[in-house]
């Protein structure tokens, strides 16, 4: 095994170890992978080393994912074996992955590298080699719980998209380890690489690891709610209106003031006015973090009308102001 390196020397490849099992999940691989593919064409492209990316079990065996697609893989017990990064994904069923991973684990506890990383549940693998204790970590919001109480010493971050904690990455369920590879991206390539791939990606947010797992947007589609999604659709185009009341909202959604107003809260489970609101906060989020726009021409975008009202909000809902966010997430 290679010595891990704080900073790797300047303009060299940075190899990624994929460490595969049995049931692991291919979005929780596929994702992150596409991810440094992608970078490494826009560096190569600049004539600059990009990614060796290596997808890898214990013994070399081929391996089945939850899927059922077959991976051909590598060994991680090549006596060569080197690498500047290792990320295990998740499975579906990480507690029958965890009962055979005897040997994987082993090796996760003893590897030497700059940096580890997990998606999704792949965090329980690196907990149970003792590669998370004493440092903040996240998983899938289904199992934050069940990681917490397993491994106590794991300091979870339930509503993170990723975590980072070095030299120790976590991320959420699934897509989330696409947001934690540009966030590695960029930390080891600077902005400008990790936005060319989140735009040829047409990734439309690129998401801080702060932001929360759960979308507003989609909570408002669960269940019956998907009766309204093309109002929802309207909404989002329409922040910047004056009028937004109930009114204008059921004359859009074809019902009565009365009935558009009731039906709507039983189906979504806010009020017109509550949901309103969050589309304007998730507007004026992305904005803040992905603009230089000033407060007050945020505020104008989203429908708030003014940086004070806008900031009541922000405070109401996330417990500090738009400058603060800003700093924050930028």
């Amino acid at each position: 095994m290679t010595t891990a390196h704080d900073t790797p020397p300047a303009y060299t490849v940075r190899r990624i170890v994929f460490a595969v099992y049995p049931g692991t999940c291919m979005l929780d691989l596929a994702g992150a992978q596409t991810v440094f593919w992608c970078a490494s064409r826009h560096l190569e492209q600049r004539g600059l080393p990009g990614y060796a990316l290596v997808t890898a079990s214990v013994d070399g065996a081929p391996v089945t994912t939850a899927e059922g697609t077959v991976l051909a893989v590598a060994s991680l017990c090549d006596p060569g074996f080197q690498a500047d990064t290792v990320l295990v994904p998740g499975a579906t069923d990480i507690e029958s992955a965890l009962l055979g991973a005897d040997s994987l684990i082993e090796w996760l506890r003893g590897v030497d590298v700059r940096r580890i990383a997990s998606v999704c549940t792949g965090s329980f693998m690196l907990a149970a080699a003792g590669r998370l204790d004493g440092h903040r970590a996240t998983t899938h919001w289904a199992v934050c719980d069940r990681l917490a109480i397993r491994y106590p010493n794991v300091n979870v971050q339930q509503e993170a998209v990723y975590v980072r904690d070095d030299p120790v990455w976590t991320s959420a369920g699934v897509s989330t380890g696409i947001d934690m590879a540009l966030a590695m991206v960029e930390a080891d390539h600077g902005h400008e690489i990790a936005m060319l791939v989140a735009q040829e990606l047409v990734i439309y947010v690129r998401r801080a690891g702060s932001e929360p797992q759960h979308s507003d947007r989609l909570a408002l589609q669960a269940g019956d709610g998907a009766q309204f999604d093309g109002l929802h659709r309207w909404i989002a185009d329409h922040l910047a209106s004056a009028d937004l009341s109930v009114e204008r909202l059921a004359r859009q959604a074809c019902m009565s003031p009365r009935n558009f107003a009731r039906v709507y809260r039983q189906k979504t489970g806010r009020t017109p006015a509550k949901a309103i609101e969050q589309f304007r906060l998730d507007a004026a989020r992305r904005l803040l973090q992905q603009s230089d726009r000033n407060l007050e021409q945020i505020a104008q975008a989203c429908g708030f009308g003014d940086p004070d009202r806008m900031r009541t909000s922000f405070q109401r809902n996330l417990g500090l102001s738009p400058s603060a966010y800003r700093r924050q997430h930028a």
